[in-house]
């Protein structure tokens, strides 16, 4: 018997997710075009679409985000030896002088260290390194116990103290905020568009993104998510679009950064401080939805390490917007915090 041909061509679901408590907008004049930007930052790229009405020339503003972006770079790259972070990470013992916006990022990042019980731990260089994810490049097999259990006793997140321009170096501490300068890195464009009176924006940097605004059409900034990998390495699970108009999304997931184990298993890029090694397979992506693209960047990576059992429930017990997509067996599972599901469509 052939397949019902009604059944055979249904359409996908598709889940809508339209955030409540969105900004007033002003509705663009019709016929202004949306313009893009883009350009590499932070070893990925960014892009950012406007839709700016006598605004400041495209040219005029590119280089005011390419120069956010060079300060935000040369605050805290671990990548650029001349960085406030790698001249911190290379200091002895004692307080070093940084950038005010390197100390106001890691004041955010060690909060979530200390509510994440350590799930998420900016001082984590020398694992990152160690796995072969770091500036020294990739490595042609997994560490050995005893060189994570090295890595493990070096100073942690909770030897580190902040005032507004230096840093207290406990000796050894090796500060890795890729999980959430990309966010920060996201919010200060926005301000920086809104500020020069760019009222309707997409910022995107390598998956983490804001909007600001509604278009011509009196739609949002929709964005798809990208659709995680099972075990058998097909995409999969509900095809995801949110609206951003004051508000932002963050993915950690590892579809396409991870190492092979020696067994064939999937070896995130996402590490656990707590043991020094990938975490397990069991979730594909986690994605949070928060007003403050670097709090949604730094908690998705926080809630991936938490896993798949403590990560909902530690969410929700903070009202966390976040979507968790699972493997199970080779397919792949989803479950959405209730406020993150208070908001979803299904279609």
């Amino acid at each position: 018997m052939s397949p019902d041909p009604a059944i055979r061509h249904r359409p996908a679901p598709l889940r809508l997710i339209l955030p409540a408590d969105a900004p007033e907008a002003a509705l663009p004049p019709v016929g202004v075009p949306v313009t893009r930007l883009s350009g590499q930052t932070m070893g990925t790229y960014w892009s950012v679409a406007l839709v700016a009405p006598g605004g400041p020339p495209p040219l005029l503003l590119r280089r005011g985000i390419i120069a956010i972006l060079d300060d935000i770079v040369a605050s805290m790259s671990h990548w650029d030896p001349a960085s406030d972070l790698c001249r911190y990470n290379a200091a002895p013992r004692g307080w070093v002088a940084v950038d005010g916006g390197l100390a106001q990022v890691l004041e955010t990042a060690l909060a979530v260290a200390a509510d994440s019980g350590g799930a998420y731990d900016p001082a984590i260089g020398g694992l990152v390194d160690l796995w072969g994810f770091g500036p020294p490049g990739p490595v042609a097999a997994p560490p050995s116990a005893a060189a994570i259990a090295a890595a493990l006793a070096a100073p942690r997140w909770n030897e580190i103290r902040v005032e507004p321009a230096r840093l207290w170096q406990p000796g050894g501490v090796r500060l890795d905020l890729s999980a959430i300068a990309k966010g920060h890195a996201v919010d200060a464009v926005s301000r920086y568009l809104s500020d020069r009176g760019v009222t309707s924006h997409l910022v995107d940097i390598g998956g983490e993104l804001r909007g600001w605004g509604i278009k011509h059409d009196a739609n949002p900034w929709w964005v798809t998510l990208e659709q995680p990998v099972g075990r058998d390495g097909r995409p999969g699970g509900i095809l995801t679009r949110i609206a951003l108009h004051g508000w932002s999304v963050a993915t950690s997931g590892d579809s396409r950064r991870f190492l092979m184990g020696p067994d064939g298993a999937r070896l995130s890029h996402s590490l656990d401080p707590r043991t020094g090694r990938p975490v397990p397979d069991d979730l594909a992506a986690v994605t949070v939805l928060h007003r403050d693209c670097m709090m949604a960047d730094v908690l998705a990576t926080a809630l991936t390490v938490l896993g798949p059992r403590a990560g909902p429930d530690w969410a929700a017990a903070r009202g966390i917007m976040a979507l968790f997509v699972l493997r199970e067996g080779r397919g792949l599972a989803e479950r959405a915090t209730p406020a993150l599901a208070a908001l979803a469509e299904t279609h």
